[in-house]
């Protein structure tokens, strides 16, 4: 299984790239994470934040791999617990398909997508920047991957 990580927003830091990477390589191949970055939508004076949202879907739905369960982040979704998280990821590991886990731009998502997702995951109440979730959702998908293996990484 492949969890596709597709990010609204290029060019971040080095040390966002650094921390990605850390726990996107801890990962086996039948787990393994593939960020797929796509531009924001061009914001102007005039534009309206619903159109940006809506471009950006398309480019979405565009890099989401055919077969792919969607899965969002949303402020609005579910806040799981690292054993709950386990489960979910073992479960995608037995459903034989890969994952298409989707962050938006500083906009959000369109409504569209969140209603296609299959499930919708709220990382905190808190909101957080955008290259910070790249590293929390890395290191939460390995930490579930080391429950699921019993591996010491993860110490309740």
């Amino acid at each position: 299984m492949i969890i596709h990580f597709i990010t609204v927003g290029q060019k971040m830091p080095k040390w966002v790239q650094e921390g990605y990477a850390e726990y996107a390589k801890r990962l086996p191949k039948n787990c393994s994470l593939n960020l797929v970055e796509l531009p924001m939508a061009q914001r102007g004076k005039t534009g309206s934040v619903d159109k940006y949202k809506t471009e950006e879907a398309k480019r979405i739905l565009a890099a989401v791999p055919k077969g792919a369960r969607l899965i969002v982040l949303d402020e609005h979704g579910q806040q799981v617990t690292t054993k709950q998280l386990a489960d979910k990821l073992e479960d995608w590991l037995g459903g034989g398909q890969d994952v298409a886990l989707i962050v938006g731009g500083p906009d959000g998502l369109d409504q569209s997508l969140i209603q296609q997702a299959q499930w919708k995951w709220g990382l905190s109440k808190l909101t957080m920047p955008h290259p910070m979730v790249r590293i929390l959702v890395a290191e939460q998908i390995y930490r579930a991957y080391s429950v699921i293996n019993n591996h010491p990484y993860h110490r309740e």
